[in-house]
């Protein structure tokens, strides 16, 4: 089966409360922005990707999908391997086309994506609820809506400010005590003795993991941190493919790996890091970049195939006023339904491709 076409899109949807105004130490936005991928071939099977683009400068839709054009046209759709090993464009791009190529394969074969990756060990995969900063009476407020969504997990964003972010942490504990796990992700805010300052600040409230206080490299001050602290370390900038996990576990610079397909380039690198962790005793957790539904639709795959994503998964999906799906997928009770058709499992609806598509 041969590559006929590719298409990209990109797309902005807005966000509802309460996840809007999302706020991180770096930025605010009330909407969540992403390429969609659409790949054609020579037998009629049509596959669907997307790539985290949020944020980014002088995004263009057209060069994009020249570039992928250009490669992509003529080549096997189903040899997976191949793609990674030969591949040149930019890994966001590329982990947008591996989704689409992925569904084509599940299509092809009238199979699920997780099928594929060897099978279902999980039909439905817990989630965690992702939101911004927020000031410690709104933490309150909001740490008691999750609970009552149903949510067994609370990832808060975090590093404007010391105080803020255990002013927010108190708040969340002070609202619901225990019922939600608790994640904090100043993104890389801080240096690493002032993380150490935080993480004695932290120790009391029973954090699940404090993610990427310090930036990326070196791997060294992560390490060092986790031996000064009893919270638990977390990387998710660092992590940037199967070779920086590896790099990761002999450093022991972290408790817990988060990939994402957009950074790790796909399905596939993220299939991989979950094999590395499982041998390793790791746990993983899928990163969320603001997905809609396609990338979501991946997330999900992956955590129903791997053993080692046993912990709920980072989403913000729960916050988007629409997506571009034909039929939205569900959150019950802080869980998300693994699609069970072939492929991804989900159809991009036309209308809502044009509806929020942005011309660039």
């Amino acid at each position: 089966m041969r590559v006929t076409g590719v298409a990209v899109t990109v797309v902005e949807v807005p966000q509802t409360a309460p996840l809007a105004p999302y706020r991180s130490h770096l930025r605010s936005s009330s909407t969540t922005q992403s390429a969609i991928v659409r790949v054609d071939t020579d037998e009629g099977i049509t596959g669907w990707g997307e790539h985290n683009i949020n944020f980014l400068p002088d995004i263009s839709a057209r060069r994009m999908e020249h570039d992928a054009r250009a490669w992509l046209v003529g080549r096997e759709a189903q040899n997976l391997n191949s793609f990674h090993q030969h591949c040149p464009l930019e890994t966001r791009l590329k982990s947008g086309i591996e989704l689409a190529l992925w569904d084509i394969c599940g299509k092809a074969a009238g199979t699920p994506v997780a099928a594929l990756l060897g099978g279902i060990i999980r039909e439905r995969v817990e989630v965690a609820a992702c939101m911004g900063i927020q000031t410690y009476e709104r933490a309150k407020e909001m740490a008691a809506w999750y609970v009552a969504q149903g949510f067994g997990t609370l990832k808060t964003k975090a590093g404007a400010n010391m105080q803020e972010d255990l002013e927010m942490v108190r708040g969340v504990r002070d609202a619901v005590g225990c019922k939600l796990k608790l994640r904090i992700d100043p993104n890389r805010a801080y240096s690493p003795q002032q993380a150490l300052e935080l993480c004695r600040q932290l120790e009391q409230y029973d954090l699940e993991y404090l993610e990427q206080p310090i930036p990326a490299e070196p791997l060294s001050d992560a390490a060092w941190l986790r031996r000064q602290t009893r919270v638990p370390i977390a990387l998710n900038e660092s992590v940037v493919g199967p070779a920086s996990v590896v790099e990761i576990l002999r450093a022991d610079a972290a408790a817990f790996i988060l990939p994402d397909t957009h950074i790790a380039g796909g399905i596939l690198p993220c299939v991989t890091i979950g094999r590395i962790c499982e041998a390793s005793g790791v746990p993983c957790i899928m990163h969320c970049g603001h997905d809609l539904g396609p990338k979501t639709a991946a997330m999900l795959h992956v955590a129903a195939a791997c053993p080692a994503y046993s912990l709920a998964n980072d989403t913000t999906y729960y916050g988007l006023e629409d997506d571009i799906l034909t039929e939205r997928l569900t959150i019950q009770s802080g869980t998300m339904a693994v699609p069970l058709q072939p492929g991804l499992g989900i159809e991009v609806d036309p209308e809502r491709l044009a509806r929020y598509r942005i011309d660039c």
